[in-house]
């Protein structure tokens, strides 16, 4: 029954964003990102998935075989692709800096417990398996970084990196992972709804894997 009623809130949250969505200009959306569009649809990328927004309903699906067969967006990256197109500031760009998630989150004072216990987890799930972890990188359009045991530079949205660095185990240190964004990844989003992105990152990684 919880899972239930979890369930339907997410769904009420999704609709709710469905509408707000409706209120911005799509026009200046278009403008901003460069976005494929037609009559009907908005199409966006995110982590090499394409994604479409309907603009009558606000609805957003994904297809990987072009919109023969849809999918209906999950919980995390609809909120994440709803927020960079209505609330990104107008003259958003990158720093070409990356930056600690919890640098970000120290500035807004916000509070990491869940988003470290979701690295350390998904660090534990990862280890042993750098080789599969590379692999998956890849499969999402990541470019291979110097750093740790697997680095990857990866396409959030193309217009918007973030960058994954894991260091398995050894006899000293357990496994470790960090999710590194651009330093003015808040002008794109709320900083709330980096942890849908960084979520929703994770998520793709693991069913890769």
């Amino acid at each position: 029954m919880k899972t239930e009623i979890n369930q339907s809130n997410y769904e009420k949250m999704k609709n709710s964003m469905a509408e707000v969505f409706l209120q911005y200009d799509q026009d200046n959306m278009i403008r901003k990102f460069q976005l494929e569009h037609d009559e009907r649809y908005l199409y966006i990328r995110c982590l090499e998935r394409p994604y479409r927004v309907s603009r009558e309903t606000g609805q957003i699906d994904w297809s990987e075989d072009g919109f023969q067969t849809v999918n209906r967006a999950g919980y995390n990256e609809t909120m994440t692709i709803y927020d960079v197109l209505c609330s990104s500031k107008d003259n958003c760009h990158l720093a070409g800096k990356w930056v600690s998630l919890d640098s970000l989150f120290s500035v807004m004072g916000g509070s990491l417990k869940q988003e470290n216990s979701l690295l350390q987890h998904s660090a534990r799930i990862f280890e042993g398996k750098t080789e599969a972890l590379s692999l998956a990188c890849e499969k999402l359009g990541g470019k291979k970084q110097n750093k740790g045991d697997a680095a990857y530079e990866l396409p959030l949205f193309p217009f918007l990196p973030i960058m994954l660095c894991f260091w398995d185990s050894d006899e000293e240190f357990p496994a470790s992972l960090q999710i590194l964004p651009d330093q003015n990844v808040l002008d794109y989003m709320h900083y709330e709804t980096l942890m849908f992105a960084v979520f929703h990152l994770i998520d793709r990684l693991k069913a890769l894997i």
